[in-house]
C-alpha cells in the first residue's frame, strides 16, 4: 500500500527542479514513528519544497541510483531490500562484510539507470541522489513523477546531495547527512540501526572537535578539493553549500572556495593559484578498484607537478597532497565523519587520535 501527499504540487514542483538542475530530496517529518524504534506505522517525508510522500508500509523492493545510496542501505541492514543499482561501488571500495552485499545487488546501469529499466525494475521505492543528474548526457530522460507513480514507485532523494543548492546559508556540519540516514532509517524500518550510526558520527567528529576545534581560525591550513574528474582545463570548486564544505570545515581547515556561495562552481586556476591552498585533496572518483583509484590519484598528483600553472603551488612543491575519494566527501554518508577524520589526522599529525 502507498500513498502520496500533495502529488500535484510535488510533480510540479520536482519538475521544475530537476530543470534547473537543483532537485527534491527527502526529511524525515515529525511522525508517530519517530521514537518509538522500527514502528509499522506510517512515515512521511519531505522534498526540497515541502512537499510529502508518506509510506503506509515498509518498502519491499528497493533501487538506489549510486553506490552512495546503496552503502547507506547496506549500513542500515536493508541490503535484503535492494534489487538495483546504478552506479554501482567498485569491488573492494567497502569494507569486506559491505562489499560482499554489494556484489549480491543486481547493476541495473555502470552508469544512470535508462528510464525504461528504472521503471520497469519492480520496484516500489527508488532513492536518488543527485536529481542534477537528470538522466542527462545521452543516458535518457528522467522519469516523471507521473511515470513513477504509474510504475507503483515512491521517488526520494538523499537531501543533504539533492537539495544542496537550494541551502540558505554555508553548510558547516554533518546535520542534513544525519538528517537523511535517520529519514532513511524511518523509511525502511531500520531506526534503531540509524540512530547508532548517527551517534557513531557524531562520536567521531565531536572527537575530532576536541582535538583541533580550538584552533584559531587564521592557523588553520588552507584547503583545496581538486576534482580531478571533472576537468583539469578548468577547476571545479566545491562551494559553502556542499557537504565537502562542512567535512573540510570540521577537520579544522579552510576551504580556499569557501567564499563562494552554492555547491559548486567552475572557476579558474588563476583563482587557485591566488588563494594558493596549503594542502589538496587529489579527489577522484571511484574507478572500481583499489589499483585504478591509486593510478587516478598518482595521475592528478602529476598533472598537479608538471602543469606550468600548479607546480609551483604551496601545496604541490611541498608535496602536501591527500589521497581521498571524491565520494565519501561530497556525497552525504556515513564515510563523511570518516574523512573528517582522516583529513584531521594529516593536517594535525599527533593531535587527532
Amino acid at each position: 500500500m502507498r500513498s502520496r501527499v500533495g502529488r500535484a504540487m510535488t510533480a510540479a514542483v520536482l519538475g521544475g527542479l530537476l530543470a534547473t538542475g537543483c532537485g527534491s530530496g527527502n526529511d524525515r517529518t515529525a511522525s508517530s514513528a519517530a521514537g518509538k524504534g522500527d514502528s509499522a506505522e506510517p512515515v512521511t517525508v519531505t522534498d526540497c519544497a515541502g512537499a510529502e510522500t508518506t509510506f503506509a508500509a515498509t518498502p519491499k523492493r528497493i533501487v538506489t541510483s549510486n553506490a552512495s545510496s546503496l552503502e547507506l542501505l547496506l549500513r542500515l541492514g536493508a541490503g535484503d531490500k535492494v534489487v538495483g543499482t546504478g552506479f554501482p561501488p567498485g569491488k573492494g571500495t567497502l569494507p569486506d562484510e559491505l562489499d560482499a552485499q554489494a556484489r549480491q545487488v543486481k547493476v541495473l546501469s555502470e552508469t544512470v539507470i535508462p528510464k525504461e529499466k528504472l521503471l520497469g525494475s519492480g520496484a516500489d521505492l527508488y532513492i536518488d541522489t543527485f536529481a542534477s543528474m537528470n538522466m542527462g548526457g545521452g543516458m535518457g530522460d528522467a522519469p516523471t513523477e507521473e511515470e513513477f507513480e504509474a510504475a507503483g514507485i515512491q521517488h526520494i532523494f538523499l537531501k543533504s546531495t539533492a537539495c544542496a543548492a537550494r541551502s540558505k546559508s554555508p553548510v558547516t556540519d554533518l546535520s542534513a547527512v544525519e538528517d537523511d540516514i535517520t529519514s532513511l532509517g524511518a523509511v525502511t524500518g531500520t531506526t534503531a540501526r540509524a540512530a547508532e550510526l548517527v551517534a557513531g558520527m557524531k562520536e567521531k567528529v565531536d572527537a575530532v572537535h576536541k582535538a583541533v576545534g580550538d584552533t584559531p581560525e587564521r592557523k588553520r591550513p588552507t584547503y583545496f578539493f581538486f576534482d580531478y574528474d571533472a576537468g583539469t582545463k578548468q577547476p571545479m570548486a566545491v562551494c559553502n553549500r556542499q557537504v565537502a564544505n562542512a567535512v573540510i570545515t570540521l577537520a579544522g581547515a579552510r576551504n580556499v572556495f569557501a567564499d563562494c556561495d552554492g555547491d559548486y562552481k567552475q572557476v579558474g586556476w588563476e583563482d587557485v593559484i591566488a588563494r594558493n591552498p596549503d594542502w589538496i585533496q587529489l579527489a577522484v572518483r571511484d574507478r572500481g578498484s583499489r589499483a585504478a583509484n591509486d593510478k587516478a590519484y598518482d595521475e592528478a598528483r602529476e598533472w598537479l607537478e608538471t602543469n606550468s600553472a600548479t607546480k609551483g603551488l604551496k601545496a604541490v612543491e611541498e608535496g602536501r597532497f591527500l589521497r581521498i575519494g571524491s565520494e565519501r566527501t561530497t556525497i552525504a554518508g556515513v564515510a563523511n565523519a570518516d574523512t573528517v577524520e582522516k583529513i584531521a589526522k594529516t593536517l594535525y599529525p599527533g593531535k587527532v587520535g
